[in-house]
């Protein structure tokens, strides 16, 4: 009889066991992904400088602080083509830029105080930390999908403008 009752409690302790291991391994699975979704913040028109013609109109993400200019992009799995993040910089200067973290290959795009396209980085590869200077002092930068600014026929002396969003 207390071997019936024996068996039974360590048959029922060692189903304990094995139901909390299963269980404990699905929430670790699932622990340290990060998802960063896109958040409209305003609107950007990319314009031809010689006819002021819209070439392209972007929804876009503002980095304005710290935080936001050093996470940029990174971590996202995605980016529709008609979206953006537009990096607003308190003052003009050369700016350098590179893919640390980053899923998805962008073009980088260096804009003067006078909204006017100064420099490329085209086709910026994920991951890859290397520098990505702009040739000009840029205020403001514009990162778009990769291969975009070459389907879009954009080029250095093109303007940007852009509303914020309250």
């Amino acid at each position: 009889m207390q071997l019936k009752a024996l068996l039974k409690h360590t048959l029922f302790f060692v189903a304990l066991l094995l139901f909390s291991n299963c269980k404990e391994e699905k929430t670790t699975k699932t622990e340290g992904k990060v998802i960063v979704s896109f958040k409209k913040e305003g609107v950007l028109h990319l314009k031809k400088a010689d006819s002021d013609s819209i070439i392209k109109t972007l929804d876009i993400e503002i980095a304005d602080n710290d935080y936001e200019t050093q996470t940029g992009l990174m971590y996202r799995t995605k980016l529709e083509a008609n979206h953006g993040m537009l990096f607003i910089f308190p003052n003009t200067d050369y700016r350098s830029f590179y893919m640390k973290n980053t899923k998805i290959p962008l073009d980088i795009i260096y804009i003067d105080e006078d909204k006017s396209i100064v420099s490329f980085q085209k086709n910026a590869k994920p991951f890859d930390e290397t520098s990505l200077p702009s040739e000009a002092p840029a205020k403001y930068v514009l990162e778009i999908n990769g291969g975009l600014s070459d389907e879009w026929q954009l080029e250095v002396g093109d303007k940007i403008e852009f509303d914020v969003l309250n």
